[in-house]
C-alpha cells in the first residue's frame, strides 16, 4: 500500500470528537423540585462536593471547547471541576420558565391539570422551540471543534440539547432524566450521532 493511502486509512479511523456535558450539582431549588431557570442560585455544600468529584471524572481528558452557563450554580460547578476559565454562554442557560419559576410540578398542576412542560409550555417563558433554537447553535458550533468539547449547563436544557444532537425534536428531551452533577457523552457510531453514555453519577 502506497504512504499517501496509508495516511488516508489511518485518518479515516480517528474518532469524531465527543461532546461531555455536565448537568450543575446540588442547590436547594432541586431538592424541593422548584423549576428554577434564570433565578441565579447557589450550589449548596453536596453540590460543591458533587462538582469537585467531577474533577476526578474529567482529568484526563482534554477539551478543545469548554462552555459554561453563566448562572452561577453551572459556573461554580464548573469552576470545582477544574474548569474556571470555561467560556460563558447565554445559549446553554436553563429553560425560562417565566411565570412558572419557582413552582414545583406539583403545584402547577394544582392549577393545570396533567401539565407537561415539554407539551404544553410556559406563559410567558420560552417555548420548546425556542429552547430548540438556543441547542441548535450549540450543536453546531460543537461539530465545528478540533477535539472533544464539555459543556457545563442545566438538566432541562442538557436534555433538549442531547434530543437536537440526534435530530429528534426538542419534545424527546422528555425520555432523558439527569441527575444534579450526573455527566454523558454525546457521540458518534461512525456518521451517526448518539448517546455514548448517560446519566452517570459522581464518586
Amino acid at each position: 500500500m502506497a504512504a499517501d493511502e496509508t495516511a488516508v486509512e489511518g485518518s479515516a479511523r480517528q474518532p469524531r470528537p465527543e461532546v461531555v456535558l455536565v448537568r450543575h450539582g446540588e442547590t436547594a431549588r432541586t431538592i424541593g423540585g422548584r423549576h428554577t431557570g434564570r433565578t441565579d442560585v447557589p450550589l449548596t455544600e453536596v453540590g460543591r462536593h458533587q462538582a469537585e468529584h467531577v474533577a476526578a471524572r474529567l482529568a484526563e481528558r482534554h477539551f478543545t471547547v469548554v462552555l459554561t452557563s453563566p448562572l452561577q450554580r453551572a459556573a461554580d460547578t464548573s469552576a470545582l471541576a477544574g474548569f474556571a476559565g470555561a467560556e460563558p454562554s447565554e445559549d446553554v442557560v436553563e429553560w425560562d420558565y417565566g411565570a412558572y419559576e419557582g413552582r414545583t410540578t406539583e403545584e402547577i398542576r394544582a392549577e393545570r391539570p396533567g401539565w407537561s412542560l415539554w407539551r404544553d409550555g410556559v406563559p410567558g417563558g420560552e417555548t420548546a422551540a425556542q429552547v430548540a433554537e438556543r441547542a441548535d447553535r450549540v450543536v453546531q458550533r460543537l461539530r465545528r471543534a478540533e477535539g472533544d468539547a464539555l459543556v457545563f449547563s442545566h438538566g432541562h436544557f442538557l436534555r433538549v440539547l442531547a434530543a437536537r444532537w440526534l435530530g429528534l425534536n426538542a419534545d424527546a428531551g422528555r425520555f432523558f432524566t439527569l441527575r444534579p452533577a450526573g455527566t454523558s457523552i454525546l457521540g458518534w457510531e461512525r456518521e451517526q450521532p448518539v448517546l455514548a453514555r448517560w446519566n452517570e453519577p459522581v464518586g
